[in-house]
């Protein structure tokens, strides 16, 4: 994220240097009101930067970060890929940083909330593909068999009193919270329908954990729930 916004302000000091003579045909003073204001724009780039790599590692809520995390989630994540395939880097190593990033940036806001503000939201390949019992929408019509972590979440969010859903896709998850209305989202899924959770959800405050595969992508993947319950520690009253 450093290096991208670093190139974007790179970008448009070539830009001022490149139409400097162009500009100065027009009126000799429009390089240097153009210039400053490129520059302004540079370094008020590089101080958000700052900023969110500074809140990001020390958890502290600075004020501008939540205007900060919006840029972030919006226009830099598409731009950070695009310069993570050129370098090279896997597409999920940079959702795994954006979710952690966004994971530090909505702690360091200090939430304490009651458990009805709080929701749970789970992929549904969590649940064993060979289970009759179908637990969309309705995690209570679990039998608690323990062949899946279905049973223990259901047991996790019973034990602090706050809802929890299963949900096939982002529509569904975007139902559930028109219709619940939660204050914050703690959800399970992979990288990438993690991140565009976050974003579609902004700016309604997201903690992601990511789940486990260890038989592939959408079958029978698992989560380590102390991972759940520690964000729920965090931000519970």
């Amino acid at each position: 994220m450093a290096g991208a916004c670093l190139l974007v302000a790179a970008v448009l000091f070539f830009f001022w240097w490149l139409q400097g003579t162009g500009l100065a045909s027009l009126h000799p003073l429009l390089p240097r009101i153009v210039g400053g204001l490129l520059m302004i724009s540079a370094a008020v780039l590089v101080l958000a930067t700052a900023l969110l790599v500074f809140t990001t590692i020390t958890g502290i809520d600075i004020p501008g970060t939540r205007l900060l995390r919006a840029a972030a989630i919006r226009l830099l994540l598409p731009f950070i890929e695009v310069i993570g395939r050129v370098a090279g880097i896997p597409r999920d190593s940079i959702r795994q940083s954006f979710i952690a990033m966004n994971n530090s940036l909505v702690l360091s806001r200090g939430f304490r909330l009651k458990p009805d503000r709080i929701m749970i939201l789970l992929p549904h390949c969590l649940q064993l593909a060979e289970c009759d019992i179908k637990i969309t929408g309705d995690i209570n019509k679990c039998v608690r068999c323990g062949r899946c972590d279905i049973a223990g979440l259901a047991d996790l969010a019973e034990k602090y009193k706050i809802d929890i859903f299963v949900v096939t896709g982002g529509t569904l998850a975007r139902k559930v919270i028109r219709e619940k209305r939660p204050k914050l989202v703690v959800a399970v899924a992979c990288e990438g329908d993690l991140t565009s959770g976050i974003r579609d959800c902004y700016p309604l405050p997201v903690l992601g954990v990511l789940n486990d595969r260890p038989n592939g992508p959408c079958f029978n993947t698992a989560v380590d729930m102390r991972k759940i319950d520690e964000a729920l520690m965090m931000v519970l009253e």
